[in-house]
């Protein structure tokens, strides 16, 4: 594979991971309510115990893509 195609690659996993954890952040400020009754449901936690578990998946999947895909993105495009 050449550089473009990695680069390329890379580039498109940034764009759809940053556009997924968009779409989670919106999903769940939106339908917290809601969201947070179902997860309450299956879990026993409680709301506040909930939103520290949502900021916690939200913060740990932000730097997961940033290091998996953005960082080797911007490395390839500096070559």
């Amino acid at each position: 594979m050449t550089l473009e195609t990695w680069t390329m690659f890379f580039g498109w996993m940034t764009i759809l991971n940053f556009g997924f954890l968009f779409a989670t952040t919106i999903a769940l400020m939106a339908f917290r309510p809601a969201v947070a009754r179902i997860h309450n449901r299956l879990t026993g936690l409680d709301e506040k115990d909930l939103n520290r578990a949502y900021f916690g998946y939200l913060s740990n999947y932000k730097v997961l893509a940033l290091i998996t895909s953005l960082v080797p993105y911007l490395a390839l495009k500096l070559l």
